[in-house]
């Protein structure tokens, strides 16, 4: 009777407002540089706090590392943002200035975020330089969100150039010179070709580096088509052969 549909009723009260909390995330706690600094896991303090890009996080499982006398310790309490990146522990280095930061640092930055949030408790935001008093994601942020995103390409496509040129395998000797040769697993890229040592030119990078180069097929990403030599890539114009050695050679030495 009565007594069932009332119960009912408050389950789907309840389960509404369950609902309704989980698709409203519970407002950030928004911490000030100050409140922060007490989070140093010190006696009497009330816990152990780290901020990194402006995100707090609750790091005191990991105590040993962040808590007094850690080797980490100079990054609890505060955003070190750049101290992730540079590995400079001195105060000048424990600061959240990230400008003028390389790609590889700022990807150094990414992966340490995505190691807090896989591992430690978010707890809320820092107002500063990353968020503002409301929270909100400030210009400073969204500059390193985009430094970040284009690094994050640049390595892809960086992987995706290895592919298709792996470096080769090189060693040294005062009798022999340098030998330079191709293989199925070179530069750590396995494939089902060895390929030819050719020196490559990178726009951006200064001289030229040995790769490993696909010697027939069709050229890389264009599907087989009939308008191709059977050269693969060898026709590259970023290519260049080495002097004194067989162009179908898998092996160079280049008397020093």
């Amino acid at each position: 009777g009565v007594m069932w549909r009332g119960a009912a009723a408050a389950l789907l009260c309840l389960a509404a407002a369950w609902l309704l909390r989980r698709g409203f995330e519970p407002r950030a706690r928004l911490l000030s540089a100050a409140e922060l600094r007490r989070y140093r896991g010190a006696p009497g303090e009330p816990g152990l706090y780290l901020a990194l890009l402006g995100q707090v996080f609750d790091v005191e499982r990991g105590r040993k590392h962040y808590g007094p006398g850690g080797a980490y310790s100079g990054l609890a309490g505060r955003d070190a943002t750049r101290a992730f990146a540079s590995g400079d522990f001195t105060p000048a280095g424990l600061v959240d200035n990230v400008s003028g930061l390389s790609p590889p640092e700022l990807l150094s930055i990414h992966s340490w975020l995505s190691f807090y949030r896989d591992n430690y408790e978010p707890v809320g935001k820092l107002v500063g330089r990353f968020y503002d008093e409301n929270g909100a994601p400030t210009e400073a942020l969204r500059e390193v969100e985009a430094a970040i995103e284009e690094a994050l390409k640049f390595q892809a496509e960086s992987e995706q150039k290895k592919q298709q040129f792996p470096p080769c395998n090189s060693e040294w000797s005062s009798a022999k010179g340098t030998r330079f040769w191709c293989s199925k697993q070179s530069g750590g890229v396995h494939r089902a070709w060895a390929g030819v040592p050719r020196k490559l030119y990178s726009p951006g990078w200064q001289g030229s580096r040995c790769v490993c180069v696909r010697s027939s097929g069709p050229p890389w990403g264009q599907p087989d088509s009939s308008q191709h030599s059977d050269t693969g890539d060898l026709d590259n114009p970023h290519l260049q052969q080495y002097e004194g050695c067989h162009p179908l050679a898998e092996q160079c030495l280049l008397l020093t």
